[in-house]
């Protein structure tokens, strides 16, 4: 909470790490309880992703963990000098900052404060029982799970949701073949400008979807299966029938990943902050 204008907001209160980054909400509350606009992603293997932010206007986590901080709704500081300011006053962070960037004469800057944020993010995976089937445990799945696997890829899941997080690799545009009914959000429109980027969004990764609900940018599902129905239908064309649903469902709790518990433990507040 110390990179907040009110010593009351975290990277954490968005994206808490005991809860797979993401904080159950349709969106998050930040500075004096403003909500946000779109739902919180999870950081969880966030740093192998194409981009960051559902529009893509960060090209990796030390440039997106760098947003927040400054943004008034989420953590208020009014810009960088502020920030720094309130760092530099700590001896801890003095010391922690020129040992985690030797050599420099003023290791406190706000592009570091992204780096090291970002040092941090990229240390954030979650292995699954997924990833011990691919490596060979054939025991690692069930009947069930497997035949969801296979439903995923022959339905054509995978031309978005590819690669070893199942997605976060490429951007979609919502609606692909029948119009998304939610259009109040213009997506990387806002980004780039171009009316190709009309409603077009990062496809998340499917990497913990079991525990990162509710789903799609603006949190409006809130249960795994409906918003497996609803792709299927607005992205592929298909009425997944009931069993599929429930195959493809299986499938992607095999996603659900381990917490690195020791890596992600609360650290003691540095000495001299507040």
């Amino acid at each position: 909470t110390v990179l907040s204008q009110g010593h009351d907001v975290s990277c954490n209160s968005c994206h808490p790490l005991n809860g797979y980054g993401a904080d159950g909400r349709r969106v998050s509350f930040g500075h004096k309880g403003q909500a946000g606009s779109r739902n919180a992603p999870t950081v969880y293997n966030a740093a192998a992703q194409v981009a960051q932010f559902w529009d893509g206007r960060s090209p990796d986590v030390e440039a997106q963990a760098k947003g927040p901080i400054l943004n008034p709704a989420e953590m208020g500081m009014p810009d960088s000098a502020a920030v720094l300011a309130h760092m530099r006053g700590s001896p801890a962070y003095r010391a922690a900052f020129a040992a985690a960037f030797p050599g420099e004469a003023n290791p406190i800057t706000y592009d570091n404060v992204g780096q090291a944020i970002g040092a941090f993010e990229r240390g954030l995976v979650t292995p699954a029982r997924w990833d011990a089937y691919l490596a060979g445990d054939s025991t690692a799945l069930t009947e069930q799970e497997r035949r969801g696997a296979r439903t995923f890829v022959a339905a054509g899941c995978t031309a978005c949701h590819a690669g070893a997080l199942a997605g976060g690799q490429v951007f979609q545009k919502a609606g692909v073949v029948t119009p998304w009914p939610i259009t109040a959000d213009s997506g990387r429109f806002n980004v780039t400008h171009q009316a190709a980027d009309l409603y077009v969004f990062k496809v998340p990764t499917l990497r913990n979807v079991e525990m990162t609900g509710p789903y799609f940018s603006d949190g409006s599902v809130a249960s795994l299966d409906s918003a497996i129905t609803i792709m299927g239908r607005y992205q592929l064309g298909l009425t997944l029938t009931t069993s599929q649903v429930a195959d493809i469902d299986a499938w992607l709790r095999t996603l659900t990943g381990t917490i690195p518990v020791p890596y992600v433990a609360q650290p003691p507040l540095p000495a001299g902050t507040n």
